[in-house]
């Protein structure tokens, strides 16, 4: 079976042809490094990381670019609200979210380019787009894009301009010819940081920067261009209008956005107080149990992210654990069947719900063979870590997993234990269920098998 994926410009799902041999060239849009990066963020991260990974897997030569933003209005306001240089912000920022990254097992990007090292290039494009009519100086140190002139805008979006024009105004202090033109290089403002150019010093606006880190990265048209479902409009529109124009080729053959984060079914917002920043959630989850409420959904599906739903995750892969548990490592075998639905699962638009069920299968196919034949059920459970690797999880060993985030002494435990195997040996049975009722009050669950006794978090 062919991978095939959903392209959001054309509504359909199609089968992925790169456009040069077996080599896929990959940009999404990242984060705007003015704070810590929230659980939104987090999907775009897992989601697009997820893709990568199955892509390898499957064989693919990858390049993968994924942008910081670290020159915006967002940055300049809190650089100055904070006392300290953007350049000073965003190394902060951009550390943080390495770490974030990390935590959830995202693996970094082929590049990650600035915005602020390719301001030369965004001039270069600019003046492109003055020369060939889309664009214009009104004189006051902007430079704006001609939407109308741009035949096909709102091709991304299915937005007509007729119906953008109802409603919209120009600002008082615009020059624009049309409300619908958008700023391709700001005039410099006091205070602001700012570089020299042909229309005076400023900065540039943001669809410039992505349009010109992109193609610079991976020539005028590549193969996907991908980001979070708030960008369809008008940052995507934006930069398939500027790219095309400028170059006269198509820009990327396909669009990929993932879904968005509800919490608690709401739309996620400072103002509700539902705002969750990644470093927030981990304080309370394990970095594997946030991953894993990400992957079992489909990308292009929005995420309801509650309490409820990360408990139902940690059960989840405690299950997966448990299964794993206390096997012998042995080379992968078995499983083709389980691997060729995985695959499949993974091939249909990166189907990661249903590529989580096949696992499901296989633990239980694991749970069956134990008492059997512990070596195929070995075998097997190393197949099934094998695929879940490309999901990012199950790479942990089982015991890690399951004690980990207690908060608990674990040597204390681990002599609680010891006590208690000591007592049962002394058929001292109150003692012994002394014990184990003082490690049930302490949320430890104990389990005896074969005269060994192992313990996890209930």
């Amino acid at each position: 079976m062919a991978l095939s994926i959903y392209n959001t410009l054309t509504k359909k799902k199609a089968p992925l042809k790169p456009l040069e041999g077996n080599h896929v060239r990959m940009y999404v849009c990242g984060m705007t490094v003015y704070d810590f990066c929230h659980i939104g963020h987090a999907r775009v991260m897992v989601a697009f990381d997820v893709i990568a990974r199955w892509l390898r897997h499957s064989g693919y030569e990858l390049t993968y670019i994924r942008n910081v933003t670290d020159i915006d209005d967002k940055i300049i306001k809190r650089a100055q609200e904070n006392g300290e240089t953007f350049q000073v912000l965003t190394e902060r920022m951009i550390a943080a979210m390495h770490e974030d990254e990390r935590k959830l097992a995202v693996l970094p990007p082929d590049q990650e380019p600035r915005a602020s090292e390719h301001v030369p290039g965004m001039h270069q494009m600019i003046q492109t787009l003055i020369d060939k009519g889309y664009a214009y100086a009104p004189g006051n140190g902007d430079v704006y894009y001609r939407v109308g002139k741009f035949e096909g805008y709102g091709k991304l979006s299915r937005k007509k301009i007729e119906d953008l024009r109802i409603g919209a105004r120009i600002e008082v202090d615009e020059s624009k010819e049309d409300p619908l033109d958008f700023v391709l290089w700001k005039g410099v403002k006091p205070g602001e940081p700012s570089w020299a150019s042909p229309w005076g010093d400023g900065r540039p606006g943001w669809h410039i920067e992505c349009s010109v880190m992109s193609t610079c990265c991976l020539g005028d048209t590549f193969d996907i261009h991908g980001g979070g479902p708030d960008l369809v409009f008008p940052h995507h529109e934006n930069e398939i209008a500027q790219s095309e124009a400028a170059t006269g080729k198509p820009y990327a053959a396909a669009w990929m956005h993932a879904g968005a984060v509800r919490v608690d079914g709401e739309k996620m917002s400072k103002s509700l107080g539902n705002f969750f920043t990644i470093r927030d959630v981990l304080e309370k989850y394990h970095p594997e149990v946030v991953r894993y409420l990400l992957v079992a959904s489909h990308y292009r599906s929005s995420i309801n992210y509650s309490e409820d739903n990360l408990r139902e995750a940690k059960s989840a892969l405690e299950r997966f654990y448990n299964g794993l548990k206390g096997l012998p490592s042995v080379p992968a075998a078995g499983g083709e069947d389980f691997s060729a639905r995985f695959a499949a699962a993974m091939d249909d638009d990166f189907n990661t719900p249903e590529a989580c069920a096949v696992l499901f299968d296989m633990v239980r196919e694991v749970n069956r063979l134990r008492d059997t034949d512990l070596n195929a059920a070995a075998g097997l459970a190393a197949r099934l870590r094998e695929l879940a690797e490309v999901l990012g999880i199950l790479q942990l060993e089982a015991d890690a997993f399951l004690q980990a985030g207690s908060g608990v002494d674990a040597e204390h435990i681990e002599a609680l234990i010891a006590a208690r195997k000591q007592a049962r040996a002394d058929k001292d049975w109150a003692e012994s269920d002394r014990i184990r009722d003082e490690l049930q009050a302490m949320g430890v669950v104990l389990e005896d098998k074969q005269g060994v006794t192992t313990w996890r978090l209930g």
